[in-house]
Order: structure tokens, then sequence, then C-alpha cells
């Protein structure tokens, strides 16, 4: 029995009996263990957790407990306690009464005059089954990462040749006999974005093949010269849109990217813009750039039917998630778009209301 004086006044402090209490009271796993391999004492929440009575886990070597697969490297932790070695950060996975595997986080103590290990143990098993799924999770991504490089590089590859022999029908037209000026600016025009496709499916290729394409297709990329690059390419689709596209670089005009990435990324939230345009308002998209902390941001927005982001939350950008009926829809442009920036290290997001359209902020990682 100590005294505690608190206020003038002096208490009476059972150090004993509130120490019963506490271990009793804790939902941490309390044991004390002989070198002999058995519980001396264990505290409420071991047989609470382990679903066994305490008269059954005093009763019965603590190894009768551990899952099987972590017997032995139990075993030799046991042994480096008794060779005096405390324990640190000690995982181990132990059986229910009902079948259950529970993982634990051990730190124990060996007091060799006693003969006795004070241990205590923190039930980790939400954890380690968040982490068996995120493993899960990475392996399935990494599946279907790997499925879709290599779609990318078999339908860059089939449309190489097509496009070759548009481009070689246009190097053998002879347009000096044609005379109306609008199917001579048609001709210039699918002309001008076959040479791009070309040059597009050429860059995806070369990038399928490198082993370090991150790395090695880094560089400092005029932001005007890339839009206007896609631009050419879908004229005829900005025009029969009736689409207005405001820029704006003033800011910055520059950006440390991939130029096929970048262009991609144009290319995915112009056309995704037009497509979803609201029916009653001619489509208007305006791209600029800004800084913050540093870092370049491209900022793309659009007046189209937006989404609700209450119901497509962080849905938005996974593979082949669709949030309409339209009849191009397939879910995978916002998906290469996020990977695209995200792969280099970038951050985007997306501001949205239902019919007040939509804002996506890229945020470069330079």
């Amino acid at each position: 029995m100590t005294k505690n004086r608190e206020n003038g006044v002096v208490q009476d402090f059972d150090f004993f009996s509130n120490f019963e209490k506490f271990f009793d009271l804790s939902q941490d796993l309390f044991c004390i263990a002989g070198y002999d391999g058995y519980f001396k004492r264990i505290n409420p929440a071991v047989s609470k957790l382990l679903e066994y009575s305490n008269e059954e886990l005093l009763a019965r070597p603590i190894n009768d407990f551990v899952y099987n697969t972590d017997k032995e490297k139990t075993s030799l932790a046991r042994n480096e306690l008794k060779n005096k070695i405390p324990l640190f950060s000690f995982e181990n996975r132990y059986l229910t009464k009902s079948g259950r595997i529970v993982w634990l986080l051990w730190t124990s103590i060996p007091v060799e005059e006693e003969k006795l290990i004070y241990a205590v143990a923190k039930n980790i098993t939400d954890k380690k089954e968040l982490e068996q799924e995120r493993k899960l999770h990475i392996k399935q991504l990494t599946e279907i990462n790997k499925e879709f490089k290599q779609l990318s590089y078999s339908a860059a590859h089939d449309l190489r040749s097509p496009v070759n022999n548009m481009l070689s029908i246009f190097e053998l037209m002879d347009t000096n006999n044609i005379q109306n000026e609008e199917t001579l600016e048609f001709i210039s025009i699918l002309k001008s974005t076959a040479d791009t496709l070309k040059e597009n499916l050429d860059q995806y290729i070369r990038l399928l093949n490198s082993k370090n394409q991150t790395d090695s297709q880094l560089e400092e990329i005029d932001l005007k010269t890339a839009l206007d690059e896609v631009l050419i390419a879908i004229n005829s689709l900005i025009q029969n849109s009736k689409t207005t596209i405001n820029i704006d670089f003033s800011v910055t005009d520059k950006v440390y990217f991939n130029k096929a990435y970048l262009k991609s990324i144009f290319l995915n939230l112009i056309t995704n813009a037009i497509k979803y345009a609201k029916s009653d308002i001619l489509p208007e998209i305006t791209i600029r750039s800004e800084k913050r902390n540093n870092k370049t941001q491209l900022i793309i927005s659009d007046n189209g039917i937006g989404f609700d982001l209450e119901k497509v939350k962080d849905k938005v950008f996974g593979l082949h998630q669709t949030f309409n009926e339209h009849i191009d829809s397939n879910g995978i442009g916002l998906y290469l778009v996020y990977n695209h920036v995200t792969n280099l290290g970038g951050h985007i997001s997306l501001e949205s209301e239902v019919d007040k359209g939509a804002k996506f902020e890229i945020t470069f990682n330079n």
C-alpha cells in the first residue's frame, strides 16, 4: 500500500490491486509463460480471442495453439528468449478453438532468475487481412496491366499496315485534276491525319518495345505544339460538332513529360468532352496551364453533361467503368489518362456536377 497526495489530500493507492485491474481489463493479450513452454498466467483477452478457457490454455503446451506453419519459428523464438534475447515485433499465427486463424504481434522479455517470460501481444489480424487483400489487388492490376500492354502493342502493330496503305494511296493520288477547293482541303486533312496516326503508332510501338520506356521517353514538351498535333488529327470532329476550344498556356508553356502520354491525355479528354456534350448547348472546352507549389498543372474543363460524383466516386478512372448509355462508351479513355499521369508520379483530380460540366486538374511531377 502506498500513499498519493492530490490537492492536499493523502489518498491510499493499492499498487497490486490496480495492477491486477489493469492486467484483467487490458484489450491487449498479457501472458506470463514458463521456460517449459506453458502459460503460467494469462489475462481474459487471451481466452476471449483464442476461445479456450483459462484451464485449457494453462493445461497444454503453448505450441499446441500455434498455427501449424508457424510452430517451428515460434520454437526458435522461444529458444532465443531462453538465451536472454528479448523479442520485439515478432509475428505468428494462432488457431482459435473454432478454427479461425489470428495474427499476433509479440513483445516478450525473459527473466532468467524466475525462468519466466513476460509478454504482451496485439491482435493484428485485420491489418494482415487488409495487407493480403492489397497484395491480391496489386497482383490483379499487374495482370490487367500486362494484358493491356499486350493488347496495345497488338492493336498498334496491326493498325500500322492499313495506315501505311492509306499513305501509299495519297502518294499515288494525282490531285492536279481536282478543281474543287473543298475536296482538296478534305484530302489534305485526311493525309495529315493519316501521317499523325502513323507517327503515333510508331511511337507507341517504340514505347512498348522499350524496357525503360518511362525514363527514356521523358522530355521537355511544348504544350501548344503537342495540343496542335492532336487538334489537327481530330479537326473534322471538332468542326462537325461546332466545338469551341479556348487555349491559354500563358502561365507556363512547357512540361517535362512523355510526349505520347501527353497527346493521349489531350486526345481522350477532348474527345470525351465532345462525346458527352449537352444536346442543347454547343460544346466548349477550356485548356490552360497553371503553376502551383512549383509544379506544372494542366486544367481541362468543359460544359458537358458532367458526372454525379456522389455515385461514381473513385470509379471514374477505373477500367471499363461507364456511367451512361452512350454507344461509344467503353470505360478505357479515363483509365488511360489516369495511368499516363500516375505512372509518371503525377496526380489527377476531377471536379464535376450533373449538367454543369467537368474539370480535370492534372499536376505533373516536375
